[in-house]
């Protein structure tokens, strides 16, 4: 895990009509990580991406393409978005039956397994999973729009996440309404990644990605 929080632009925000170039400037400007919001219109209310707009992406993402998946049942899926390039794959306890066996599948299609906590989800089952995770993601608006407001509430969550995690190597990341006010209360709470949209796209664009570089650079620097 990384002592400076790594930012994990949202391509949720970016210019659907050239996803590609939005990957590249991004890394160019500093992005080390990719975040990519699959919903499917069932468990949460938007439509976004499938497995192959997530292949299509891949060849132009240099680092990490972590892929969240809020889909039901998310099981019989897990392959065709592993096939598609995704280095990390997060999943929703409430996707499917059996956490457990998810997990499982997430890591023999070769994907390091996230899990991702909606805001009125409790934690308590986290102990019997840890072994299987290698990122779990608190989900600090509810799930399915980007720009919403951070729920303060899920602080308490972070800290008690990172005293289960401990030593062990897993990323804490958190998605939603993260801005330079609320990014360094996440950090300080235990998080290290952290997912940003509208506030590492804002003022910028392909043909002008400065600001992209500039916006990722203040959160980075609100958590110092």
């Amino acid at each position: 895990m990384s002592l400076t929080p790594i930012i994990a632009p949202s391509i949720l925000a970016a210019d659907f009509a050239d996803f590609g170039n939005e990957c590249r400037v991004l890394q160019d400007q500093g992005a080390h990580w990719i975040h990519v919001d699959v919903m499917d219109g069932h468990f949460v209310p938007n439509i976004t991406f499938g497995p192959q707009m997530c292949a299509a992406l891949r060849p132009h993402i240099k680092g990490v393409m972590d892929v969240h998946l809020m889909i039901t049942p998310v099981d019989p899926m897990i392959e065709a978005f592993a096939k598609s390039g995704a280095d990390i794959l997060t999943v929703h306890v409430e996707a499917g039956p059996h956490l457990h066996r998810t997990l499982q599948a997430v890591k023999a299609a070769g994907c390091k397994a996230g899990l991702a906590i909606n805001p009125a989800t409790g934690i308590e089952f986290v102990p019997q999973v840890l072994d299987l995770i290698d990122l779990i993601c608190v989900m600090t608006v509810n799930p399915g729009f980007g720009g919403q407001k951070f729920i303060h509430s899920q602080l308490d969550k972070i800290r008690a996440l990172r005293g289960l995690i401990g030593d062990r190597p897993i990323d804490l990341e958190i998605d939603g309404g993260v801005t330079v006010e609320t990014a360094p209360l996440c950090v300080a709470a235990g998080a290290n990644v952290l997912v940003a949209g509208s506030s590492v796209f804002k003022g910028g664009s392909v043909a002008n990605p400065a600001p992209y570089g500039v916006n990722m650079r203040d959160l980075q620097a609100a958590c110092a």
